[in-house]
C-alpha cells in the first residue's frame, strides 16, 4: 500500500501524524503542532475577531500579577466596584497561598527522593522538543536523476556547452550568382562569417507584404556581406531551425554565433526616420544586447544607406543606451577588457538589462514574469520561446541549459542558476524581500528588487536550490524555519537584573500567609498579643501584596525565551508588554516603566528609525500601521519577536 502525506478531494483532506494515523478534516486552515506532531485547526488571535477561526487576545502570564496590577489601577470607593474589588483581593489572596500549599505538597512527597536527579527543566528558557519528523526520502540535490527539471534534454541528444560553430550558414555558391545553405561541420567551421543583428519591426511586418519585404532585406544583408569581403553570413531568417528540436538548439548555441562570427553587423531601420529612434529601436529589443557584447567586433548600416561603419561598444553605448547606467556599467566592463565588475554582479546586472528588453510577440514585463502566450508564431516558422530572456542572458554563463518551449521565465532561470552553482542567483533571489508582491504562492521567490535595495551580491546565502517543480515552486535545502503563535501568548520564562532589594520586596507577600497561620497557631496556647500581632503583620503585607509582588517582579529584561507571537490587528507597544510579562505600572510611586519590547527599526515596510544615539524603532510606526490598518489593503498584523525584544508590523491578504 502506498502510503500518501496529503490526498485532496472536493471538500476534504486527509493528512498523517507521526505514526502514520489517517485524520480526515476540512479545507480550512490548518497547522502540524512542533510538540505533538498532530494535525491542528489554525485559531488566530484578534483584536476584533470575526468567523469561527478568529478568537480574542489572551495569554498565559501571571494570573497573580494580573490581579495586583488591576487592584492598583482600581480605586474600591467609586461606585459598586467595591464589592468586585473585595472579590478580586480575596482572590488574590488565595493565589499568594497556593506556592505555600504547593512547595509543602513537593516537600512531602519529594522528601524520600533527595538522592535522585530532578528535574529542572522547568521555564529554563528551552522550547520543548519537535516531535514531527522529516518523513520519506531526502533529496539528491541538483541529481540529474531527480524528477526536477534539472534537464530537459531530448533522448539521444548530447549538446557541448560550448559548440564554437554555427548549425547552419549562408555561403555563397560555387558559381557566384546564388547562396547555399550550409549543415556541412568541416565547412562551417572553416569558413569565415559575418552574423546579422537586427530588429523585426525594422525589416517586415506580418501581412501580405512580408515574403516581399523578407526577400528585399536578405539582399540588402548580401550586399553589405559581399561590400565586406566575406562570402558567408548567418541571418537568423534562413539560418533558425523548422523543427522544434532544431530551434531549441540553436537558441542554445545563439550566444556561440556570434563570438564565433568575424564581425556582427548591425542593420538599422531608414536613417530618414531618425537615427536615434532607429538606435532606440534596436537597443531595446531582447537578443540585441547580448548579440553585441558576444560580438568580437562591430559594424552597422542604415538600410537607406550604402555605406557600412565600424562600431565600437563605447559607441554603441552612447548611441543605443543612452539613458541606461546598468547598460553602460556592463558595456565599459566589456570594452576594457579587464571586466571591473564583480562577476555577480555583472550578472545581475545583464540579467536587469536583458529583462527590460521586448521580446518579438511578447509584452516588456516588470518584475516575475507571467505566464505568454505561447501560440505566436513569427516569420520563417520560429516559434518564440516563453523564457526567451533566460536563454538570451544564458550564454554569459559557463554552463547553459537546453531551451524549451514549454517551461517559463521562472523554472528556466532556476535551471540555469542550477547549473552555475558558484553564481548561486535563485539562492540570492529567495533571500531579498520583493518590494512588491508577486501573484501565485509558487512564484513568491521571484525577487528583481529588495525594499531594502539590497543587490544579490550583498547576499551570501546559507540555503541550496535542490530543485524546482512543475508549476515553478523551489525545493529548498538547509532552510530554518520559527513556528509562529497565533492562538495566544504564552508563558514566557525571562530574567532581568539583579537586585537584592527588588528579590526581598518581591519575597514578601509571599509570607503574608505564614504569619497570619503562625498567628492563629499561637494565640489558645502561647501568648494572644502575641498572635494578635502576627495576624496584624500578616494582613498589612496582604494589603501591601500587590504593590510589593510588582515592584519586586519589575526591572530591566535582560533575556527571554524565544518566540515568535502573532495578532491580527495592529497593537502597540504597551498592550504588548502587558499580555507578554504581565507588565508595570508607571504611573505608580516606586515603579518605574522600564520598557520591554520596542518597535523594529527595519525588517518591516513599516519600520522607521528614530534619529538617536541608540539605534530603535520610532513609535510613528504605530501610527502608520493603524492608518493602513484603516485605508489601506489587506489586513495588518502584529509579530512580536521575544529573542530580540521586538515587535513588527505587516501587511497580508
Amino acid at each position: 500500500m502506498r502510503w500518501l502525506l496529503f490526498t485532496h478531494k472536493d471538500s476534504e483532506i486527509t493528512c498523517s501524524n507521526d505514526i502514520g494515523r489517517l485524520r480526515t478534516h476540512g479545507l480550512e486552515q490548518r497547522y502540524l503542532s512542533p510538540t505533538t506532531g498532530l494535525c491542528r485547526q489554525l485559531k488566530v488571535q484578534a483584536i476584533t475577531p470575526s468567523g469561527k477561526f478568529e478568537v480574542s487576545i489572551k495569554d498565559n502570564t501571571s494570573e497573580t500579577c494580573k490581579l495586583a496590577i488591576w487592584l492598583l489601577t482600581h480605586s474600591p470607593f467609586k461606585g459598586w466596584i467595591i464589592f468586585k474589588w473585595i472579590g478580586k483581593s480575596l482572590w488574590f489572596a488565595l493565589k499568594l497561598l497556593w506556592p505555600i500549599v504547593w512547595f509543602l505538597v513537593e516537600l512531602y512527597f519529594n522528601s524520600g527522593n533527595s538522592g535522585e536527579d530532578e528535574d529542572t527543566s522547568y521555564n529554563t528558557g528551552y522550547y520543548r522538543p519537535y516531535l514531527r519528523q522529516f518523513q520519506g526520502q531526502l533529496w539528491a540535490a541538483r541529481s540529474r536523476t531527480e524528477h526536477s527539471l534539472r534537464l530537459k534534454e531530448e533522448p539521444g541528444t548530447n549538446t557541448r556547452t560550448h559548440t564554437c560553430y554555427p548549425r547552419v550558414l549562408m555561403i555563397r555558391g560555387s558559381n557566384r550568382n546564388e547562396w547555399v545553405q550550409c549543415v556541412d561541420r568541416n565547412t562551417i567551421i572553416h569558413t569565415k562569417y559575418i552574423a546579422i543583428s537586427y530588429r523585426t519591426t525594422d525589416i517586415y511586418t506580418q501581412g501580405p507584404h512580408e515574403k516581399k519585404e523578407k526577400a528585399q532585406f536578405t539582399d540588402e544583408v548580401r550586399a553589405a556581406v559581399l561590400g565586406q569581403q566575406f562570402n558567408a553570413y548567418w541571418l537568423n531568417l534562413e539560418c533558425l531551425g523548422e523543427t522544434e528540436s532544431e530551434q531549441n538548439l540553436d537558441a542554445y548555441c545563439m550566444s556561440d554565433v556570434y563570438r564565433r562570427a568575424e564581425t556582427t553587423l548591425i542593420m538599422l531601420g531608414r536613417a530618414d526616420s531618425g537615427e536615434n529612434e532607429c538606435w532606440m529601436s534596436w537597443g531595446g529589443q531582447v537578443w540585441t544586447f547580448p548579440e553585441a557584447l558576444l560580438s568580437s567586433r562591430l559594424c552597422y548600416k542604415f538600410r537607406d544607406w550604402k555605406e557600412v561603419k565600424a562600431l565600437s561598444l563605447f559607441q554603441l553605448a552612447n548611441l543605443a543606451y543612452t539613458n541606461s547606467e546598468d547598460e553602460q556599467a556592463i558595456v565599459n566592463a566589456y570594452g576594457n577588457g579587464k571586466d571591473p565588475l564583480e562577476r555577480l554582479e555583472r550578472l545581475a546586472l545583464l540579467k536587469q538589462a536583458i529583462w527590460r528588453r521586448a521580446m518579438a510577440s511578447f509584452p516588456t514585463l516588470s518584475g516575475p514574469p507571467l505566464q505568454p502566450k505561447s501560440d505566436v508564431v513569427l516569420g520563417g516558422g520560429y516559434k518564440p520561446h516563453k523564457a526567451e530572456r533566460v536563454y538570451a542572458l544564458m550564454g554569459f554563463f559557463d554552463h547553459r541549459i537546453q531551451p524549451n518551449h514549454d517551461e517559463d521565465e521562472l523554472q528556466a532561470l532556476a535551471r540555469l542558476s542550477m547549473a552555475n552553482d558558484n553564481d548561486r542567483i535563485t539562492e540570492r533571489m529567495v533571500s531579498m524581500f520583493p518590494s512588491n508582491s508577486t501573484p501565485g504562492a509558487s512564484r513568491r521567490w521571484y525577487a528583481d528588487n529588495d525594499i531594502y535595495h539590497a543587490n544579490l551580491w550583498d547576499i551570501l546565502p546559507e540555503i541550496q536550490v535542490a530543485g524546482v517543480t512543475g508549476n515553478g515552486a523551489l525545493v529548498l535545502d538547509g532552510c530554518r524555519a520559527a513556528a509562529i503563535r497565533w492562538k495566544n501568548f504564552p508563558d514566557v520564562a525571562f530574567a532581568n537584573t539583579y537586585s537584592l532589594t527588588r528579590t526581598v520586596v518581591g519575597s514578601i507577600p509571599y509570607f503574608s500567609w505564614p504569619f497570619i497561620v503562625i498567628g492563629v497557631g499561637i494565640i489558645p496556647d502561647t501568648s494572644r498579643a502575641g498572635g494578635i500581632v502576627f495576624i496584624v503583620f500578616g494582613f498589612i503585607r496582604l494589603l501591601l501584596s500587590p504593590a510589593l509582588l510588582l515592584y519586586g517582579k519589575s526591572g530591566r529584561i535582560v533575556t527571554a525565551q524565544p518566540w515568535l507571537i502573532g495578532v491580527k490587528g495592529v497593537i502597540d507597544r504597551e498592550m504588548v508588554e502587558g499580555h507578554l510579562y504581565g507588565g508595570t505600572i508607571a504611573h505608580f510611586p516606586k515603579i518605574v516603566h522600564l520598557p520591554t519590547v520596542y518597535l523594529t527599526p527595519s525588517s518591516s515596510p513599516f519600520s522607521t528609525l528614530e534619529q538617536l544615539a541608540r539605534r530603535k524603532g520610532s513609535d510613528k510606526q504605530y501610527e502608520d500601521a493603524k492608518e493602513q490598518e484603516k485605508n489601506g489593503p489587506g489586513h495588518m498584523y502584529t509579530l512580536i519577536d521575544t529573542y530580540s525584544s521586538t515587535m513588527y508590523y505587516f501587511c497580508a491578504e
